[in-house]
């Protein structure tokens, strides 16, 4: 009898063994295993976009040592900016670097950073965004299902048209201008007197046709788009910091480990820093290559004229988006 109960005993302990030895290798297989995800953008390779995605795929690829890979859909092969934020919210695309302006469709809080001239130069803009306010505005999104990570750049927009040099606000009257698919950004353009026309990027096409006359960006797009083969004028009015938000999905990002999450949004702010310092660097080279390819330049248009037209807007702000936010935002800004 004993015997049997010794030979019980010895089989029972091999079988936990075998057990517990089968638990800690699926749980080895579960952690080492190879997550591929997708990221989203319209623009074009070696785009802003595109820089900070690329910088984001190579650190976090390097750092997790090849357990996160990353595909990049560019050229809005899965469509506009729109579509992508809500493939973002449904989890079919798992992070997104989207232009703020659309953005405002899903969080009032992403347009305050939309309105005109708030942001005096580059440094400030930085120190807002990589700040407690900036940090609002990101973690506002978590109650539409996306995770805010950071800041990249677009850069301070900038208006070119076909029809005239543009000196002052008063030229841009009947101008059909497109806009980028967001409500504040057509105010903005209505204010202006121009005929803003919401389109989604790009417009090449519409340019060339003559659809629209004209559109504002920074001066990389302006570039990179060979903005000057369809149109003949630039006026310097920086009348927007434009920024993108670096995105996630929020149920993705929930399902990594903390320490996962670290590394996620460490590697995003990282190749956020990394990308607006390329793109303000490459400014200088943007300009000259425009003006070599023909485009007339206005580098100092009455930007006073701009502004006092669409001053009521940081009023009218306080009630569209939030009133205490816009309040502490321009009180940081002055």
């Amino acid at each position: 009898m004993k015997k049997i109960l010794i030979a019980l005993i010895i089989t029972m302990i091999t079988v936990s063994s075998l057990f517990a030895a089968g638990q800690d290798e699926a749980s080895g297989d579960v952690e080492n295993e190879v997550q591929e995800m997708v990221i989203g953008i319209v623009t074009v390779p070696d785009s802003a976009q595109h820089i900070a995605a690329v910088k984001f795929k190579e650190l976090v690829e390097s750092r997790s040592n090849g357990r996160f890979v990353f595909d990049i859909q560019h050229s809005a092969s899965l469509g506009s900016e729109g579509s992508i934020i809500q493939q973002v919210q449904l989890g079919t695309v798992d992070i997104a670097i989207i232009t703020t302006g659309p953005v405002g469709n899903v969080s009032k809080l992403a347009n305050a950073l939309s309105l005109p001239f708030l942001f005096k130069n580059n440094e400030q803009a930085d120190m807002i965004l990589d700040g407690p306010l900036g940090q609002e505005i990101l973690d506002s999104l978590s109650d539409y299902h996306i995770k805010g990570l950071a800041f990249s750049e677009n850069g301070f927009r900038n208006l070119t048209n076909n029809m005239v040099q543009v000196a002052s606000a008063a030229d841009v009257k009947g101008l059909k201008i497109r806009t980028m698919e967001a409500p504040l950004q057509v105010k903005i353009w209505r204010m202006l007197g121009a005929n803003p026309t919401p389109m989604a990027w790009p417009i090449n096409t519409e340019l060339a046709q003559g659809t629209i006359d004209g559109q504002e960006n920074p001066l990389w797009v302006i570039d990179k788009y060979k903005l000057f083969e369809v149109q003949k004028y630039m006026s310097m009015t920086r009348h927007v910091y434009s920024s993108h938000i670096d995105m996630m999905n929020l149920a993705t990002y929930e399902k990594l480990s903390p320490e996962d999450q670290e590394l996620f949004v460490t590697c995003m702010k990282e190749a956020a820093v990394y990308q607006r310092a390329l793109n303000r660097e490459s400014n200088a080279g943007y300009m000259q290559n425009i003006l070599d390819n023909g485009m007339v330049v206005n580098e100092t248009p009455d930007v006073d004229s701009f502004r006092t037209l669409v001053g009521e807007i940081y009023e009218q702000s306080k009630k569209d988006i939030d009133e205490d936010f816009i309040a502490r935002l321009l009180e940081a800004v002055k």
